[in-house]
C-alpha cells in the first residue's frame, strides 16, 4: 500500500494503517535524528515524540509533499526544540561518524586507510566549526540527499536561502581544508 492509501486508512480509524507508515519509516528518521541531535538516546526521544505528532496531526497533513518530508520537518522541530533546551547537544560527533561510514573503504591498505581517516578527521572538523544554519543545509543535503525544494520546506526558508547557506557553507569547508593541507 502506498502512503497515501495508509494516511485515508488511517483517518478513518485504522490505526494499523499508521504503524505500517512508522515501519516503513522509523529506522531512516531514527538514523537522521542520530546526526541532528548527536546521540541515539534523543534521537529515540525526537523520533518518538514526531510519529505521535504526526498521529494527532495527521489531519493536517496537505499531501503536497511526500508524507517522509513532512514527517521529518515535524521530527526537525522537536530537535530544534530539544536542542534549545539542552544546549549541550552537538550534531558533530553524528555527521562525523556517517562521514567516516561513507568515506572509508574497508578494503584500503592500512597506510591508505590511516590517510583516509586523518582525511575524514579534517573533513570532521571542518563540519564541525560550521554554525548550525549551515551545518543543517550540509547535512541534509549531502548525507540525507533532501533536494533544495525539500531543504526549503523542512527548514522553512525560501529556496534561495537554501541555495546560499549551502553555498556558503561549501565555501567555508573548502577555506578550512586549503588551510590544512
Amino acid at each position: 500500500m502506498n502512503d497515501d492509501q495508509l494516511i485515508a486508512q488511517t483517518l478513518e480509524g485504522n490505526r494499523d494503517a499508521f504503524g505500517e507508515l512508522v515501519t516503513k519509516y522509523q529506522v531512516r528518521l531514527y538514523n537522521t535524528m542520530i546526526q541532528v541531535v548527536g546521540n541515539t538516546e534523543d534521537a529515540y526521544d525526537v523520533t518518538q515524540d514526531a510519529f505521535m505528532q504526526a498521529y494527532l496531526r495527521l489531519d493536517t497533513f496537505r499531501r503536497s509533499s511526500r508524507f517522509y518530508t513532512w514527517l521529518y520537518r515535524i521530527a526537525f522541530n522537536v530537535a530544534i526544540g530539544m536542542r534549545r533546551k539542552y544546549r549541550a547537544h552537538r550534531m558533530v560527533e553524528s555527521i562525523q561518524r556517517e562521514m567516516h561510514e561513507r568515506l572509508v573503504d574497508r578494503e584500503l591498505r592500512p597506510d591508505e586507510n590511516l590517510i583516509s581517516k586523518e582525511n575524514i578527521k579534517t573533513v570532521r572538523d571542518a563540519v564541525d566549526r560550521l554554525e548550525d544554519d549551515f551545518r543543517s543545509v550540509i547535512v541534509l543535503r549531502e548525507l540525507e540527499e533532501f533536494s533544495y525544494e525539500e531543504i526549503a520546506e523542512i527548514l522553512d526558508i525560501p529556496i534561495g536561502t537554501v541555495r546560499s547557506r549551502l553555498h556558503r557553507a561549501r565555501m567555508l569547508i573548502r577555506e578550512y581544508l586549503s588551510r590544512q593541507i
